[in-house]
């Protein structure tokens, strides 16, 4: 049923009627449906309206030029909670030439080797081990495993990240994995003892593939370890930013259990990690293993998630509304600010950082400038917002009075390394779960 009946333009023309809204819904969830189930995705969980990629930046040379954006919606499968962005572009469109460096985080760094040195005792790693990380970026881990003289190999899709992690000794195989990636592996006999994954699940469109390819390549009694923000602290932190084109998912451990139960692999582990906001890792091998056996973890966690209501549609209507009132204080404090002759710069231009500016709409006039310590975006300018990026240095010389903290999950490690700020009365922000300001006392307080 439509709106109303057929109408004829000026010309005669008879024109078609008007869908209604409800029709509008339909249409949309049909053109999107669950890529692990394959039903409707009509529940919206956040709709952040047009964006472009967010690593996107935009070089001098171009900057007269029209950017493409795309939708930017979260949807959740009413059947199976898999909370997910139908994919807008084409994975090599976004990893071919990556702006993102996993070595420029000395917080990251720190966790990679703690991470090494833990599943190397944990599993009895050795020189005739081998390791295999997918999404291996600049090498920040596995040149830890290399220090130890343990076999690795990354495969990682971008060209420049892929490089420099050659540069510095870590093989590196510039691939996406998947399926047909696994069986070459495996044809050269390059059978994984551990197989790795950091925040690439959510950046697979593909998750069958995916998990498909490491089911090719993991000995009998191998361990999958992937690591991920988790659903639950994402909702609770009001973490809509972590929400972009190349994160095509977003999980709870109910729905990674169910993805590894269709390739023959079960999570035997979980543990919670402080890393992103609040991440989990998930520790898994094949169904046909012995040599790993389930902890009590695992069922507190299934408890945990049960309990807030991970597995009930209800939990994820009301999400949207707790974004719109997040932009709405954001938007309050930035213009409060500028209206008290405040100057405003941003720390960061992280992928995070340019989903909440375009989402709010932050320009130049909230934001003088962006602080990013990789020189692969400084003297760009960041997409979307057109907000230009620069060095460090130029907080000492423009001595801002707010600094923007827009990687939140750094805010302390960036609050030390800058605390010079202080020296003119400047103040660190963080805008997520709500706007904070860190005091003198080095607190977090509501302005």
């Amino acid at each position: 049923m439509t709106s109303e009946a057929p109408t004829t333009n000026h010309g005669g023309t008879v024109t078609a009627s008007r869908p209604t809204y409800a029709e509008l819904e339909q249409v949309q969830a049909e053109q999107h449906r669950c890529t692990a189930c394959g039903t409707p995705l009509s529940e919206v969980f956040a709709d952040l309206g047009m964006q472009p990629p967010c690593q996107a930046f935009v070089s001098p040379a171009i900057s007269s030029q029209m950017e493409p954006f795309f939708p930017l919606t979260a949807y959740v499968c009413p059947n199976c909670f898999l909370v997910q962005v139908p994919s807008a572009l084409a994975p090599d469109e976004i990893f071919t030439d990556y702006a993102y460096f996993s070595s420029f985080s000395t917080s990251w760094l720190d966790h990679a080797s703690r991470y090494t040195a833990m599943v190397t005792d944990r599993f009895g790693l050795n020189g005739d081990s081998f390791v295999i990380e997918l999404a291996s970026n600049d090498g920040y881990l596995l040149r830890n495993f290399v220090e130890r003289g343990i076999p690795c190999l990354g495969v990682e899709p971008a060209l420049n990240v892929a490089e420099a992690a050659r540069k510095i000794g870590v093989p590196t195989l510039t691939e996406f994995f998947g399926v047909e990636v696994g069986r070459k592996l495996a044809a050269d006999g390059a059978y994984a003892d551990l197989m790795i994954g950091n925040n690439v699940l959510a950046q697979c469109p593909d998750l069958e593939d995916f998990i498909g390819g490491v089911a090719e390549v993991l000995k009998p009694d191998g361990v999958l370890t992937l690591e991920f923000p988790h659903l639950i602290r994402l909702i609770e932190g009001r973490q809509f930013d972590t929400i972009y084109h190349e994160h095509f998912y977003y999980f709870s451990l109910l729905t990674v259990q169910a993805l590894f139960e269709r390739h023959g692999l079960r999570v035997f582990d979980v543990e919670e990690l402080p890393t992103h906001g609040g991440s989990i890792r998930v520790y898994g091998c094949r169904d046909t293993s012995t040599a790993h056996e389930a902890t009590s973890r695992v069922t507190a966690m299934q408890a945990e998630e049960h309990a807030y209501g991970l597995d009930s549609i209800e939990r994820y209507q009301d999400f949207q509304e707790e974004v719109l009132q997040a932009k709405r204080s954001i938007l309050r404090f930035l213009i409060d600010a500028k209206e008290s002759g405040k100057r405003v710069v941003g720390y960061g231009a992280p992928g995070k950082g340019n989903t909440l500016l375009n989402y709010c709409g932050i320009r130049t006039d909230f934001l003088d400038y962006l602080v990013d310590l990789n020189p692969v975006k400084q003297g760009m300018f960041a997409p979307g917002s057109r907000i230009p990026v620069v060095g460090p240095e130029l907080l000492r010389e423009t001595e801002p009075d707010y600094v923007v903290i827009m990687p939140w999950n750094l805010k302390e490690e960036i609050a030390e390394q800058h605390a010079y700020i202080r020296d003119w009365g400047g103040q660190f922000v963080t805008f997520l779960p709500e706007v904070r300001v860190l005091n003198d006392a080095g607190e977090w307080t509501r302005p």
